[in-house]
């Protein structure tokens, strides 16, 4: 079983991380998703770059359902997800890792549920606590023993994408008590919810949101940012699936069982 599986792109895994790594195609009811399995240290290990290889898919592109219905179909229960953000926070600059702990979402045209009235009918999943609170804690463990800093908290606001966000948009986040801006958090989040995975994001910060300085954004700032902290990053990874429980018992596991039952 692929316990847990880390979901980024390619400055996060490299192939000297997993051990007798496999590529495989996995078939859902929502598409197919790509992945590589593998072992690290004894624990089976599952990646998936979410913009696919290359990075050729635009996040508001992107098949989430396929993507977390085929890590479910591997077994996967907790889910380790990067992402490179801006900074609505002065007190975040580029470089600084986040872990997240709530959302808000401002996509508008994905689907962003596998309970849509049809065979599996309707089920409304809590989602008071996006960012499992567990996993968070065991994440954040992780980043002290191996002494890299991590913000603990956030608010994570989705943005549909793929242009970056108007200066008055940005305002608009920052009243609104958002941290960090990003475009793939949502509907991802809340599919894992649904598949009874455990979830947390890890941002880094790799420019200053739009309005925040006088500087324009560009693709290429975002991804020299991420290069050159790549390693930290991919440390704190390494060091989580060294220490996260995958026998712990989390209620996310039973997070639709428990609806069902109430209703």
């Amino acid at each position: 079983m692929n316990s847990i599986a880390i979901i980024g792109g390619s400055g996060v895994y490299s192939p000297e991380l997993l051990e007798k790594p496999i590529v495989k195609t996995v078939s859902t009811k929502y598409g197919q998703a790509s992945v590589v399995t593998g072992q690290f240290l004894g624990r089976d290990i599952v990646f998936m770059q979410r913009h696919g290889q290359g990075h050729k898919t635009p996040p508001h592109m992107i098949n989430y359902r396929a993507n977390i219905a085929a890590l479910a179909q591997l077994g996967v229960k907790y889910i380790l997800a990067t992402t490179a953000v801006g900074s609505l926070n002065p007190d975040l600059p580029p470089g600084t890792l986040v872990l997240s702990d709530q959302v808000l979402d401002f996509t508008r045209n994905r689907p962003v549920t596998f309970f849509d009235g049809e065979e599996r009918g309707v089920i409304h999943v809590d989602f008071t606590y996006p960012y499992c609170p567990s996993l968070r804690q065991q994440v954040l463990c992780a980043a002290g023993e191996c002494g890299l800093p991590l913000v603990d908290g956030g608010t994570y606001v989705c943005f549909e994408g793929p242009r970056y966000e108007t200066a008055g948009e940005i305002r608009m986040f920052r009243q609104l008590g958002g941290d960090i801006v990003g475009m793939t958090a949502m509907p991802e989040a809340i599919l894992a919810r649904e598949a009874e995975m455990c979830y947390v994001g890890v941002s880094m910060v790799t420019n200053f949101a739009a309005g925040i300085t006088a500087r324009s954004l560009s693709h290429a700032e975002v991804l020299d940012c991420m290069a050159a902290n790549a390693v930290r990053l991919r440390s704190l990874m390494e060091k989580s699936l060294m220490t996260i429980d995958s026998l712990h018992s989390c209620t996310c596991h039973s997070a639709v069982t428990a609806e069902s039952a109430e209703q």
